[in-house]
């Protein structure tokens, strides 16, 4: 089946080439009431860490309850994921152990029977060892070795002519699985592989991305500069029309504004397309609840017309996302909804037993609800806003991102408080047999374990904690772009302009699709239909 829906669009950004300014509030210090909180936080990763040596080291993920370990990102993800916050947090011991151990990885082969996720191993393996090998000033050779060996088996995803990769790779034979891949995983690859070209002088890792990046911007979307989750890499078309903020999509959203950012381009497209999503959103996905009028986004079905009132833990990077972007393109429409945004996903934490936020959730709107309710979820809602559709909490970090990002744009010291609450939950709620683990059931303080510990729990969340409390000036948003796994990469100073200033003006754009089966989005085996 194909299909084309013709949008005509005018942009309240028409017309308006913006000066870029500094990110990062000038000043910023922080209140004696948290500064504790950097050594709670340490100490977590630690108490982490010292049990992932002890029971998983050399693998994946530790398994807390259980004692044991699981293998679902190839072997070792949590050593190299875990390297750029063991630099942020001074642990040079640590971090000299596992650099040492990087350079005995042989990433010719997997040391598991899965295939290799193109994505998954762009933003842990390639964005720790390329961010480590910045930070530390280029010393360690052996880490710029191992990321060009690992982007070489995985450039085996883009066959003949085709711009978009295949989502998977079988590293034994270098053949990509042929099969739908998303948006997030074809377009969320650009800030990591032009570090590598950057570092080498090989301008193909750059270009690789690149033309990935670039093919989705310029198909027609479903909405003006959101585009659809699915893509075929063999036709270089959609699949279906799901558009969402959410998983599959958020990190190609992120990137289009980050990597002009870090790379100062001078060509706009990125940016451009950037604030037409945003603009997009805030005129068609954005809904309040009939309960505390929270802001939300919905998502959006082009094959259906239909407007979905539901959200994620995911898609709550969006806050931090366009909280950035705002401040960076002096845009105080965007600054003033990212903000309210943040709001209506903080407020899934506060809402619930152990303060920590679930997995998904719904709302209902003047205009109706989208799902059906039981009656426990009715009354959730009539107390907070929201209902909870999916309760687990898999130690995922974008709450607390985007919490970071308004902390250091803003000076706010609610959200010092805010991520001070979350670290005492965590302490109350996830302490594990060993260690830290997801729980099932965020609105219950008794809740069983899910006995995984991700290498995200390292590298995103006790890092954006961390940097909550650390020194402002450390790491400053005006001096690092992070990429979505949070390993920084030091930025030049901000050009004066990253948009064309004539954002899709009365544009006609033309979108089309083909059917198919929508990959699963890097699914977490360890909770059936939990993507991660």
């Amino acid at each position: 089946m194909r299909w084309t829906v013709a949008l005509s669009f005018f942009s309240f950004f028409s017309c308006l080439k913006v000066q870029a300014s500094s990110v990062q509030k000038d000043g910023l210090t922080l209140p004696d009431s948290v500064t504790n909180y950097t050594d709670a936080v340490k100490d977590i990763f630690q108490t982490s860490y010292t049990a992932y040596k002890t029971y998983a080291w050399g693998h994946d993920d530790l398994t807390p309850e259980s004692k044991s370990y699981y293998d679902g990102r190839n072997g070792c993800a949590s050593i190299v994921d875990a390297m750029s916050t063991m630099y942020v947090m001074g642990l040079d011991d640590l971090l000299d152990e596992a650099v040492t151990y990087v350079g005995t990885i042989d990433f010719n082969s997997s040391k598991t029977s899965d295939h290799v996720s193109v994505f998954e191993t762009t933003i842990r393996y390639l964005g720790s060892i390329l961010s480590v090998y910045e930070l530390r000033g280029g010393k360690d050779e052996v880490l710029l070795e191992k990321a060009a060996e690992v982007a070489d088996k995985l450039a085996y995803a883009w066959v003949g002519d085709n711009d978009i990769p295949f989502g998977h790779i079988d590293f034994s034979s270098n053949q990509p699985d042929i099969a739908t891949s998303n948006i997030a995983e074809a377009g969320s690859l650009i800030i990591e592989w032009a570090a590598l070209s950057k570092y080498t002088g090989n301008d193909t890792y750059r270009e690789l991305a690149d033309k990935a990046m670039r093919h989705i911007a310029s198909l027609g979307a479903p909405l003006p500069g959101l585009a659809a989750q699915g893509i075929d890499p063999s036709s270089g078309e959609f699949v279906g029309g799901y558009v969402t903020w959410g998983g599959g999509s958020d990190s190609y959203f992120e990137y289009l504004l980050k990597y002009p950012r870090l790379a100062n381009l001078n060509d706009t497209l990125y940016v451009d397309t950037w604030l037409t999503a945003v603009d997009s959103s805030i005129k068609y996905l954005l809904r309040r609840s009939t309960v505390g009028e929270h802001l939300y986004t919905c998502d959006y079905d082009a094959a259906s017309l239909e407007y979905e009132n539901v959200g994620s833990h995911l898609a709550c990077f969006h806050a931090g996302n366009w909280l950035y972007g705002g401040t960076l393109l002096g845009n105080d429409t965007i600054v003033n909804t990212a903000l309210e945004l943040l709001e209506g996903c903080w407020n899934t934490y506060a809402s619930t037993a152990t303060g920590i936020g679930p997995e998904a959730f719904a709302y209902i709107t003047p205009g109706g609800n989208t799902s059906s309710l039981s009656a426990d979820q009715q009354s959730f809602y009539d107390k907070h806003g929201f209902y909870i559709t999916s309760s687990y909490y898999i130690l995922r970090p974008e709450v607390l991102e985007s919490n970071f990002y308004a902390w250091r744009i803003t000076g706010d010291t609610k959200y010092l408080d805010r991520a001070a609450s979350a670290v005492d939950s965590f302490k109350n709620y996830l302490s594990a047999a060993v260690a830290y683990d997801g729980i099932y059931d965020v609105d219950s303080t008794s809740s069983s374990k899910v006995d995984d510990m991700e290498s995200f729990w390292f590298a995103e969340v006790l890092k954006y904690l961390y940097l909550t409390f650390d020194d402002p000036t450390k790491i400053s948003l005006d001096d690092y772009v992070f990429n979505t796994e949070a390993h920084p990469f030091k930025a030049p100073a901000a050009q004066p302009t990253y948009d064309s200033g004539s954002v899709t003006v009365n544009t006609t754009s033309v979108f089309k699709t083909v059917s198919g089966t929508l990959p699963v989005v890097s699914p977490n085996v360890r909770i059936s239909g939990v993507e991660v």
